[in-house]
């Protein structure tokens, strides 16, 4: 009885093994959000990183996280440096790309709690004079430990929770911050 039992649970663990072998090599996730400013109102938030604690939802993880700047002060050549908790990790982004007002291209370098190379990638495009659509998408490639992991949780799911809390902050501020310049 407990040799056929062993047995079962080691052809499911094989299977589940096997299955994850055919998943796919690279993953990607992707969040669109509105917000009531023009992206030329938008861009610098995304493109000068020393903004972003005013929107990302990564930087409230860890209020003691170190954080360091280099590089350009913004734009392509940007770099940020991070080291927190282990909620917060620690990596590095650098501006790769930046063509105002409607792209902002980052490496992304995850060095604790896994290593990981990404993509981050924000388009801005004005749908109207006074509105803008922000699409954030990050891709990389998805190791086998990855593709074991992606059977019990979606990355999807996972990051894109904090996509979509990233684009509300984002559109927070620029609608305060415009709704403030208005009124000034």
């Amino acid at each position: 009885m407990l040799g056929t039992v062993a047995i079962v649970i080691g052809v499911l663990v094989a299977g589940l093994l096997a299955y994850a072998a055919t998943r796919p090599d690279t993953f990607e996730v992707k969040r669109t959000g509105h917000i009531q400013a023009p992206a030329d109102r938008i861009f610098p938030l995304i493109a000068d990183f020393h903004n972003w604690a005013r929107w990302s939802p990564w930087e409230k993880l860890d209020p003691a996280m170190t954080k360091t700047y280099s590089g350009a002060a913004s734009g392509k050549g940007a770099i940020y440096q991070w080291a927190g908790n282990s909620q917060a990790g620690e990596g590095r982004m650098e501006i790769m790309e930046a063509s105002a007002p409607s792209l902002v291209r980052i490496k992304l370098d995850f060095l604790k709690p896994f290593k990981a190379q990404n993509t981050a990638e924000f388009t801005l495009r004005n749908t109207h004079a006074e509105a803008a659509e922000v699409t954030w998408t990050m891709r990389g490639s998805r190791p086998y430990m990855l593709k074991v992991m992606s059977i019990f949780v979606s990355m999807d799911k996972m990051l894109g929770k904090s996509f979509e809390e990233g684009l509300a902050n984002l559109k927070g501020n620029v609608e305060n911050m415009e709704f403030s310049s208005k009124g000034a």
